[in-house]
């Protein structure tokens, strides 16, 4: 199986030195990547910038921002049987992005302009026999808006958690695997090495299904 990973924040440039981001480790996609890859796997990951070393013997595309991340799974997805878009992307970029840096100190408002819904763009291309993994990061209502990003963007589970499983994550970090059979698997306060490796054994499941 040829699996397609995202991980990490984007970020979104003010100028030359300012950006928006999130405070996402990639820690979770950087983990798919490794087991997968111990899998026997062929592993590609798109990430975003992050601290971490990319794991050996995985093809490993380093992006900034949401345009680039959008840009590099739409040419990536084809030639693989599961995309994993486990990176916190940016839903909005800055309309004018300036030149030089910004010097003058006062108050100001930032025009913002929505980003490409890289999920549910795939989705329009996606055929019967690819397998679609997305995330719900959510601080209210997580199995209500997890079960609506599921039928919206046609993928074939979501992992849904609240907030503070965002960056490092806890042991009270809420978590629920969604599936389009309405069925749920509750993973609450689970690590992410043990998330990761339910979650590929879950696509392992659906590839042999789909076959």
């Amino acid at each position: 199986m040829k699996i397609l990973i995202t991980a990490g924040p984007t970020r979104e440039f003010i100028d030359p030195v300012r950006f928006i981001s999130n405070p996402s480790t990639g820690r979770l996609g950087y983990t798919l990547a490794d087991k997968a890859k111990n899998l026997g796997y062929s592993v590609t990951l798109i990430s975003g910038p992050t601290y971490l070393e990319p794991p050996k013997k995985v093809k490993f595309i380093p992006v900034l921002s949401a345009l680039e991340m959008f840009s590099s799974v739409q040419k990536e997805f084809p030639s693989n049987d599961a995309l994993i878009m486990s990176a916190a992307v940016s839903d909005w970029r800055l309309k004018k992005k300036y030149p030089e840096k910004l010097k003058e100190k006062s108050a100001w408002n930032l025009k913002l302009v929505p980003n490409p819904d890289i999920l549910k763009s795939i989705a329009k291309i996606k055929k019967e026999n690819k397998i679609i993994v997305g995330f719900a990061l959510e601080s209210s209502h997580i199995l209500k808006n997890g079960w609506k990003k599921l039928q919206e963007k046609n993928m074939d589970m979501i992992i849904a958690n609240d907030v503070s499983y965002f960056g490092e994550g806890n042991k009270n970090s809420k978590i629920f695997i969604l599936f389009p059979d309405k069925t749920i698997e509750d993973c609450t306060g689970f690590t992410k090495e043990k998330l990761s490796s339910i979650i590929l054994k879950k696509i392992e499941n659906i590839f042999k299904e789909k076959k």
